[in-house]
């Protein structure tokens, strides 16, 4: 049985034209859209011409959005010595190692992403059962498994997005709050497509983009011009 539309979604869906819109476009009508009591998230959503059952068609990264996300992002570490020290300094909220370990074992998963110096990846290891449903293993593609830690947490904590495309070929991800500006909004989505496009497989045949899409949490998506996104480099 399909599903009773609210007045306020049939209103905001007035607001929107049946036409795909160019990236300014949807930048300034996004902001229109606005009709929950919290700042929302400006969300992207993707689908892309590629088939994740190859390893080579399997886009994952990350980007570090110019405007950040607009979420107070927690951070937790796991690195010893020199490492542990840089990290703390560069702004990370739990840093530790065996006392790291046992503490996710007890359940206090309060923090948003992982990060971990090599070294202490066969402690991860340990917890790996908990935090990878959650989707908090540090990874190098994204840059949460590295050397310079410090680094990690200062692109985490300034707006860094991770992303990876589902078996289906779409990929979601938040870029903003509805409190942006309409140019910070467009800046932020035109890096976030920038840093896909520059993942996109020589195997990849056809449209690399094939649909996308901008909303916020409680609003109807905005079709986007996705020639416009294929351009963007």
């Amino acid at each position: 049985m399909a599903k009773k539309l609210s007045k306020r979604y049939k209103e905001l869906l007035e607001k929107i034209e049946k036409k795909a819109y160019s990236v300014s476009e949807a930048s300034t009508k996004v902001k229109e859209l606005q009709s929950a009591k919290f700042d929302e998230t400006v969300e992207i959503a993707l689908n892309l011409n590629v088939d994740p059952r190859h390893a080579d068609q399997m886009i994952r990264g990350a980007t570090v959005l110019p405007h950040g996300t607009g979420k107070k992002v927690r951070v937790a570490v796991f690195a010893r010595g020199a490492k542990a020290d840089e990290a703390k300094e560069a702004g990370a909220d739990i840093v530790g190692t065996d006392d790291l370990v046992a503490s996710i074992k007890e359940g206090n998963i309060d923090f948003d992403i992982v990060v971990a110096a090599p070294d202490c990846m066969g402690l991860v290891g340990q917890v790996g059962r908990i935090l990878g449903p959650k989707g908090l293993m540090p990874n190098p593609k994204t840059g949460t498994v590295t050397p310079d830690v410090a680094k990690a947490v200062k692109n985490v904590k300034g707006g860094q997005v991770n992303f990876r495309v589902d078996k289906k070929g779409n990929m979601h991800a938040g870029i903003g709050k509805a409190s942006f500006d309409a140019k910070q909004i467009e800046e932020n989505l035109k890096a976030f497509v920038t840093a896909i496009n520059k993942l996109k497989p020589a195997s990849s045949k056809g449209r690399y983009i094939k649909n996308a899409a901008l909303s916020l949490t409680m609003s109807p998506a905005i079709t986007l011009d996705t020639q416009e996104l294929l351009d963007i480099k």
